[in-house]
This record gives structure tokens, sequence and C-alpha cells, in this order.
């Protein structure tokens, strides 16, 4: 799994979070669940899985031996980042799907050391988990411009027209490959969208290895993963008041080589019925599944092709030679 993305405009987001905006995440929740629930698959969008706990178990699973994807997107941007900003010496740094901004830190730090970082803008779903680390950053940071964002990059970027240019737009820990082709394609063309010719977009990306390497990421010893899967069940509990048993699921995670992707899934133990107020009854028969995500894997030609028809151009690809990459991209003119 890798770091998704919520829902709303950016804001301070020490300020109250008004009655309109939750009311709008609890209507989409419904809708998201009522459409994804209706489906001969079933499935349930992995921006749920990020309530405050779901967001520090994803950080417990970054940290685990399986886990090969942060250690590698870290080791490349401790490698990469200070030629990177030098040369490109970004006044903005925008990252989708902050989290806990450990890696981030890197990059803040090379920034810094160029004296051309102004601003940061993380933008995260889970925004008690993005409050603690904008408190953190900013005491780490004080002359940093930082100015936190809940947001739904699925639909909107709502990003500010005014920020100090050029802007790295960071997209890190293969998030992109929690989206089917058509919605990557959708995403990297909004980030285009916002972009000026002398910005640019970093995508971190898992890349295709043996199959027992990728299964051991989603399926640790430990059972965390397990644990972050089932979280998603307790968030529609605590949300819109279902009655999910979360203890009635098994997590299983499989990768599909045709599809160069792994699927994780929550996959009944029995017959049951879940009741979820305003969505309706939802039976499940005994090894039935719920798909809670997708992590599609990609090479160099498929990442240049996705950017491709985003109307963005692969500038620079950077990988530690079998496991993971990070591809800097410009706006095609």
């Amino acid at each position: 799994m890798t770091r998704q993305i919520g829902s709303a405009a950016p804001a301070e987001i020490e300020q109250p979070v008004s009655i309109a905006l939750v009311d709008e995440r609890t209507s989409t929740m419904i809708d998201d669940v009522r459409e994804g629930l209706g489906r001969r698959q079933k499935e349930l969008p992995p921006k749920y899985f990020y309530d405050e706990r779901g967001s520090e178990l994803f950080e417990k699973i970054t940290r685990l031996p399986e886990y090969y994807l942060t250690r590698s997107e870290r080791s490349l941007l401790q490698e990469q980042a200070r030629p990177l900003v030098e040369t490109l010496r970004p006044r903005t740094l925008v990252e989708l799907g902050a989290g806990s901004a450990a890696k981030t830190r890197i990059l803040l730090d090379a920034m810094r050391d160029a004296g051309c970082g102004e601003q940061y803008v993380p933008v995260d779903v889970s925004e008690d988990f993005l409050t603690e680390t904008t408190r953190q950053l900013r005491a780490e940071y004080p002359m940093l411009r930082i100015t936190p964002a809940v947001a739904d990059i699925s639909t909107s970027l709502g990003l500010s027209e005014h920020l100090p240019r050029p802007v790295l737009f960071a997209f890190l820990g293969s998030t992109i490959g929690n989206f089917d082709a058509p919605s990557a394609r959708a995403l990297l063309g909004r980030i285009r969208r916002v972009m000026r010719p002398f910005d640019r977009l970093l995508l971190g990306a898992d890349l295709r290895k043996k199959r027992r390497i990728v299964e051991a990421a989603y399926n640790d010893a430990r059972g965390v993963t397990a644990a972050f899967n089932r979280n998603m069940l307790r968030v529609l509990n605590r949300e819109l008041g279902a009655d999910f048993e979360a203890a009635r699921f098994a997590h299983r995670a499989f990768y599909s080589p045709e599809r160069h992707r792994i699927e994780m899934h929550l996959v009944s133990d029995r017959e049951q019925v879940v009741h979820i107020p305003r969505v309706g009854d939802v039976h499940l028969a005994k090894g039935e599944t719920i798909r809670t995500e997708i992590s599609c894997k990609y090479d160099r030609a498929s990442v240049r092709r996705l950017l491709r028809a985003a109307n963005l151009r692969l500038e620079r690809w950077m990988t530690d030679g079998e496991r993971f990459a990070l591809a800097l991209a410009l706006p095609r003119l």
C-alpha cells in the first residue's frame, strides 16, 4: 500500500473544520460506499484507510523489514535531492500525500541549504495527523512558510495560484500506483494544468520485480498491514454508523503479474449482512471479498507513457537498479 489522499479544500488546519466541510465528506463517503459495495467485485476507496489510527499504522508499515518501498525511496532521495534542488532551485515544495513528511525532510533540508526554500504545502487525507506533522515541521523549519491542506486530488488539487515559483510537486511513495490507468492519467493531468514552464514533478514509482518480494511487502509477518486493512471498516463504522465486525474479515494481498499490480482485499469469513445507514444492507457470502486497494508497479516505459498521456515529459530517470525509481517530469509545451 502507499499513501493515499482525502477530501476537502486547502486550509490552515489549526482552524476548526466547518460543518459544511464535514457534511460534504460524509456525503461523499456515502456515495463512494454505496457505489463501491454495489459492484459485482465489491470495493472501497483506499482514501478511507486514513483516520489518525490508519495513518499511524501506515507509518509503522513503512518501518517493517518486508516493506522495501520507503527505504529504497529514501536512499534515492538522499542521493539525488541536493543536485536536483541546486539545479531546479524550487521556492515552493508541494507534496501530495505528505503523511509524517519523514522523507520530505530530505528535500526540505536541501532547499534550506541551497537558500531557495520559501514555502511547503503538505497535502494529506488525515487532518489530525497532518496537524501534528505541521506542528513538528514549524518547529524544525521556523523560516519556512508551511501551509497544510486537506484535499482530494482525485477530483481537485485546490492549490493557491500565488505559490512562489518555481514549484516542485512531489508525489512520492508510488502513491500513483493506487490509481488505475485512466485515473492516474487524469490525476497527473490535473497536476500538469497547474504547472508552469519552470515547475517540475518528482514522481516515486515502485518497479516491477519478483512476485515473492512484492507480496511479502503487503503481507508482513507482524500483521500490521492486516490491521491497517481492517481499519477501513472501523472508519466506516465510526463515520457512517455501519456495523462491520472487523474481526470477521481476513486480510488478503496478492500480485497479478498480468496487470503488474498488487490487489488488497478483505475476505468475509462467513455469510453476513452489514447495515450501513443511508446506504442500505450489504450482503456478503462466505469467502466474498471487498477490494480495498490496488498498487500498480512500473518500468521506465510505462512511466513515460503515463506522463506523456498527461502532457508531461520525462526529464530524468533515477533508480536503485531494481526496486524503486524517481521520475522527474516537466510540462510539455
